[in-house]
């Protein structure tokens, strides 16, 4: 994307070198990717965040894209995203900013409002509520759950073997993705993927379009594949790795609550959202008020899949938008 008004640069955030793209002035917004993407999945919401006389700032998250990624696979816990965060606020000269993510981004941005609402004034999640602590290691769970089947965080925490599978195959892998995890795909595709065998690997659960959907241009699927084919995956996959170690780590803030206010937006036709089945909001997303004190809203946009803010990107925008402008009037 070429928007002239999206400037790019490279910010030293502790140890870590970041790469931003910003656009506009005014008061800040940070917006968090999620896997596997990078700062490209913001490109309509910078543009409209600026319009409307906002600082949005969409950096390439810690393992993705020009930012750094260290090597070690425990540099990658939440306590490392979210400081990397908190420290990109002070390179770019501010106590707060709202902070708005997407998939794991999402998680980020929810324990960033969690762990410091003094720097963090507001929060949206997009894709993914805010998940409580569970009580219990959340591999030992996911085994639980999966049984004989196929559970790909469970398949991405061997350090090298999803790598092995994705980092050749990047254009496979982010076709694939970003068409099955969307709401452009046949949804008879979830209960097949979510019964694969043990054996399966990742790419057995994507499906391959004869054409891209109409929200996702060949010049957009590019910047992905190109990204990628040049750093691989394994940043990203490092994230999942971290399941546990979060678990341990967030030990002591178990019975922490939102209290900033916050928005939840999410697709209708998002398994992350609905559950496989696809039949309204899952359990996670209805109890979402029990754990934030000021929430303001859920939106759920019908026929839209996982990646809501390139699928349904005005939607998305006026949400956002409308949720920002509240913030000073309600206090």
């Amino acid at each position: 994307m070429n928007d002239s008004t999206i400037r790019h640069r490279q910010l030293q955030v502790g140890d870590l070198s970041m790469h931003v793209a910003e656009a506009g002035e005014g008061p800040l917004v940070l917006l968090c990717h999620g896997f596997p993407e990078c700062w490209y999945s913001w490109r309509h919401q910078l543009v409209a965040l600026a319009a409307a006389g906002y600082h949005a700032v969409a950096p390439d998250m810690r393992g993705y894209g020009k930012s750094d990624a260290p090597a070690a696979v425990e540099s990658y816990t939440m306590m490392h995203l979210v400081g990397d965060m908190t420290g990109l606020l002070a390179a770019l000269g501010e106590s707060q900013a709202v902070i708005v993510g997407h998939d794991w981004g999402s998680l980020v941005a929810w324990s960033a409002a969690l762990l410091r609402p003094d720097r963090f004034r507001a929060v949206v999640g997009m894709s993914v509520p805010f998940l409580p602590r569970l009580p219990v290691r959340p591999t030992t769970m996911m085994k639980a759950l999966a049984g004989d089947r196929f559970l790909y965080i469970l398949y991405f925490q061997e350090p090298g073997t999803a790598e092995a599978e994705l980092d050749p195959r990047a254009r496979e892998m982010m076709r694939g993705m970003l068409f099955t995890a969307s709401g452009s795909i046949d949804a008879s595709h979830y209960k097949k993927a979510a019964n694969l065998p043990k054996t399966a690997k990742f790419l057995d659960a994507m499906a391959q379009p004869d054409r891209l959907p109409a929200w996702l241009r060949e010049e957009d699927l590019e910047v992905y594949v190109a990204e990628f084919e040049r750093t691989g995956f394994r940043g990203g996959l490092n994230w999942y790795r971290n399941f546990d170690r979060n678990w341990e780590l967030l030990a002591p803030f178990a019975d922490l609550r939102i209290r900033v206010p916050a928005l939840f937006v999410g697709g209708l036709r998002d398994a992350v959202v609905t559950g496989p089945e696809l039949a309204g909001e899952s359990p996670t997303v209805q109890m979402l008020g029990a754990f934030c004190d000021d929430l303001r809203g859920k939106v759920l946009l019908e026929g839209i899949g996982h990646w809501n803010q390139q699928e349904a990107p005005e939607q998305t925008n006026a949400a956002l938008l409308e949720f920002l402008g509240g913030l000073d009037r309600k206090g």
